[in-house]
């Protein structure tokens, strides 16, 4: 329960309550951004409500403390070319550290029994994860490539491929833990059907790569969390 906590405490505040204003002030400021003593308070205090334990204080002293160091200095050390190699090894020293405490006070204190059981923080924490998470991070992985030079004459709604990345990847989450395996080959079909004006028309092979390396990458960690959430709560 109290790494589900944790984990979700770290999704809600490096994703949901981080604005991308922020994360241009803090790379343009660095250290002198008030926005990362603020980010870094947000993480200590969604962390505290979530664990809601003055027994557990030192594990919210540690991420307080430690989310700072590690965003401190991917600051310092990132350039724009390895930005994008940066964002990976922060979300992994930051995981990192939260299952550490989590193996080294799960078992010294008891946690408080809330209304929530740990398959509903669990599903929650993989709800969340599939939004805004996963496309902060499909967008750091298409970093590599000018993807914006691609797709500089194809009109679309603003942000419309992210939200239907979303829901696609929700809807493939729900179909996987409700045992429907088939309804998800149905949705990359249907998708495949809508899609195959963009590839047809596509001049270029690097858009029609884009294009297949994003719908890949969307389904397959949407695949992976059903999977992993269905072995968890089986």
């Amino acid at each position: 329960m109290i790494l589900i906590k944790l984990l979700l405490a770290h999704l809600i505040g490096d994703f949901f309550l981080q604005p991308q204003k922020w994360v241009k002030e803090k790379e343009e400021k660095k250290l002198k951004s008030p926005k990362l003593y603020v980010h870094v308070l947000i993480h200590i205090a969604i962390t505290a409500l979530l664990l809601w334990n003055i027994k557990l204080w030192p594990i919210i002293l540690i991420i307080g403390v430690s989310h700072f160091i590690i965003d401190a200095l991917k600051l310092l050390v990132q350039k724009k070319k390895t930005k994008r190699l940066f964002f990976f090894i922060d979300q992994l020293l930051h995981v990192l550290v939260i299952v550490v405490c989590y193996f080294i006070f799960s078992k010294q204190v008891s946690i408080t029994q809330i209304s929530f059981s740990e398959n509903t923080l669990i599903l929650i924490t993989c709800f969340l994860f599939l939004t805004i998470p996963v496309s902060i991070i499909m967008k750091t992985i298409f970093l590599k490539w000018n993807i914006s030079e691609l797709t500089k004459n194809n009109q679309s709604l603003k942000d419309a491929g992210k939200y239907i990345g979303i829901l696609e990847r929700i809807l493939v989450f729900i179909f996987i833990i409700a045992d429907h395996w088939e309804a998800v080959g149905f949705l990359i079909t249907a998708k495949s059907v809508f899609r195959f004006g963009d590839l047809k028309e596509s001049k270029t092979r690097q858009l029609t790569e884009y294009i297949l390396i994003g719908t890949l990458i969307s389904f397959g960690i949407a695949i992976i969390t059903g999977i992993i959430f269905t072995t968890i709560t089986s």
